[in-house]
C-alpha cells in the first residue's frame, strides 16, 4: 500500500486544505487511538503542540477522535516535540501526538505519532493507520468514551529531564547565552532550563502569538540571533525550530554553526571519553564532505543515510549508534532522548564549552567544509530526472567531480520540486555542474 498522507515525518499540510482539516485529525485521532488499544488496560494518550493558531483546532479535533473511542487524553499544551515524546513513556502512553509542522510557516500544520516507546511509529503502524482513515471505525459505547484532561506539571518534568542529561557537576555559571525559541514551542522551558543551570539568559523568539513561529527567527532564520549574540555581546547563541528537535548554534563573533560541525563536537567530544557506540556518527546524504574527511582523519566512521531525521534514527538503532543527525540541525542523541532534542543537543554543546574553558569560536569549528551548493528546481508534472538529457548532464557533472567531490539529486517528498546538490574542493566545478543539471532539468520540465 503506498502512502497518501504519511510523508518522512508524519502527516503535514496548510491547514484547513487537503489532509490538515479538523475532521480528518479527529479521524487520525480514531484510527491511531483504536490500532494502540493493545492489552486490557486503560489507554491513554499524550498530546502536546506547537504555538501556532491552527493548533487549538486540531488538539481539539484530535481529542474528540481519541475519546470517541474510548480512549483518555492527556493534554500537555504548548511543549516540544522530544518532551512529547519522553512524556509518552514516562505517564505510560499508549501513544503520543505532537501538533507542529515544524520549521514551516504558521498557515502549515502537522501530526507526529509515537509509540509506547517514545519513538516515531514504524512503517506498518502508520500504513495501518492510513488503511483506517479510509474505514468506518467502530465507535465506543457511551460509558467507554474516554476522558480528557491537562497537566500542570508538563514543563517542569521536561525541564528536569533535559538537565539530568548533564553530570551534577556541569553548570552554566558565568555563561552569557543568547536563545531564539523562533516563538514556537520551547518559548518557556528552554529559558528556563539554561537558566536554572546558572547561565544568564538573553532570549528572543518567546512572544507567540499564534501567527509568528518561525518567522524572521528560529534555527531556519538565523540571523536574528547573530544580531542578538553580537550586540549584547553574549557568549553563544541557540536558535530552536517551532517543535524545538532542531539546534543551530552562533558563536560569540556572531558565525553560524550548523548541524555538521555539532555533530563533529560531539561525536569527537564523547570518543574521548570512550562513550561514543558504533565507532562513529549517523547523518544523510546532505552533510558536508568535510564533516566525512574530519572524522576519518580520527578513524571514526560517517554513515550516510537518505534526507530525514526517521532515516537517521532507523540507521542509528540498526548500527548500535548514539549520535546522529542532520546538517540542518537535528540532533538525535540516543542516550538521551529518542527523536531530535535541540535542547538536549544545546547543553551538550555548552557543557563541552565550559569544559575547554575556550570560546565557542575555538570549540565550534573543528573542520573546514568544502564548496557545497544547494539549488531547487520546480517543475509542473512529469518526471523530468527521467528524462535522457537529464541523465546525460548528471553523468558529466558526475565526471567532472570524480574524486574530488560529489554530487546529490532528489525530488522533494512534499511538493514538485529537484533539489540539486554538488560538492567539492573545487568551487568553480561544483557551481558549473549544479547549473548543468538545473539548466537541463528546466529544459526537460518544460
Amino acid at each position: 500500500m503506498s502512502r497518501k498522507f504519511f510523508g518522512t515525518d508524519g502527516i503535514r499540510g496548510r491547514t484547513n486544505q487537503g489532509a490538515m482539516t479538523a475532521a480528518m485529525a479527529m479521524k487520525v485521532g480514531q484510527a491511531a487511538g483504536t490500532l494502540f488499544q493493545r492489552g486490557s488496560h486503560r489507554h491513554r494518550v499524550v498530546i502536546g503542540k506547537d504555538t501556532r493558531l491552527s493548533g487549538y483546532m486540531l488538539e481539539n479535533a484530535m481529542t474528540a477522535g481519541f475519546t470517541s473511542v474510548g480512549m483518555d487524553v492527556i493534554l500537555l499544551g504548548p511543549m516540544p516535540t522530544p518532551a512529547v515524546a519522553l512524556l509518552t513513556r514516562e505517564l505510560r502512553a499508549d501513544v503520543g501526538v505532537m501538533i507542529s509542522a515544524s520549521h514551516n510557516p504558521y498557515e502549515d500544520n502537522g501530526i507526529k505519532l509515537f509509540g509506547p516507546d517514545g519513538f516515531k511509529l514504524s512503517d506498518a503502524d502508520e500504513l495501518a493507520i492510513e488503511r483506517m482513515l479510509g474505514e468506518e471505525l467502530a465507535l465506543a459505547a457511551s460509558a467507554e468514551i474516554g476522558r480528557a484532561r491537562r497537566i500542570d506539571d508538563a514543563r517542569g518534568r521536561y525541564i528536569h529531564a533535559v538537565k539530568a542529561s548533564l553530570p551534577a557537576s556541569v553548570r552554566l555559571d558565568g555563561l552569557k547565552i543568547a536563545i531564539d525559541c523562533a516563538n514556537g514551542a520551547a518559548y518557556q522551558v528552554a529559558p528556563s532550563a539554561f537558566w536554572e543551570l546558572g547561565a544568564e539568559i538573553v532570549a528572543a523568539g518567546v512572544t507567540p502569538n499564534g501567527q509568528n513561529i518561525n518567522k524572521g527567527c528560529g534555527s531556519t532564520h538565523p540571523e536574528l540571533l547573530q544580531e542578538t549574540v553580537v550586540s549584547a555581546g553574549c557568549d553563544i547563541g541557540i536558535a530552536l525550530d517551532g517543535d524545538a528537535d532542531r539546534l543551530i548554534v552562533v558563536d560569540e563573533n556572531g558565525k553560524v554553526v550548523d548541524g555538521d560541525q555539532i555533530m563533529a563536537l560531539l561525536g569527537t567530544q564523547m570518543a574521548a571519553r570512550g562513550k561514543l557506540k558504533g565507532g562513529g556518527v549517523v547523518a544523510t546524504v546532505m552533510s558536508n564532505l568535510g564533516l566525512e574527511r574530519y572524522l576519518s582523519g580520527l578513524e571514526l566512521t560517517l554513515e550516510r543515510t537518505a534526507v530525514g531525521d526517521r532515516h537517521v534514527l532507523e540507521r542509528m538503532k540498526s548500527g548500535g549508534f548514539n549520535v546522529g543527525g542532520e546538517q540542518s540541525g537535528h540532533m538525535i542523541l540516543l542516550d538521551h532522548a529518542t527523536t531530535g532534542d535541540g535542547t538536549v543537543a544545546a547543553l551538550q554543546v555548552l557543557a563541552a564549552l565550559v569544559q575547554s574553558g575556550k570560546r565557542a569560536s575555538e570549540v565550534l569549528h573543528l573542520f573546514d567544509p568544502v564548496p557545497q551548493l544547494l539549488r531547487n528546481v520546480r517543475f509542473a508534472g512529469g518526471k523530468p530526472l527521467e528524462a535522457t538529457s537529464v541523465q546525460a548532464a548528471i553523468a558529466e557533472a558526475e565526471a567532472s567531480l570524480r574524486g574530488e567531490g560529489r554530487l546529490v539529486i532528489r525530488p522533494s517528498g512534499t511538493e514538485p520540486v529537484i533539489r540539486v546538490m554538488a560538492e567539492g574542493d573545487n568551487a568553480d566545478k561544483v557551481e558549473a555542474a549544479v547549473a548543468s543539471i538545473c539548466h537541463a532539468v528546466e529544459e526537460a520540465a518544460a
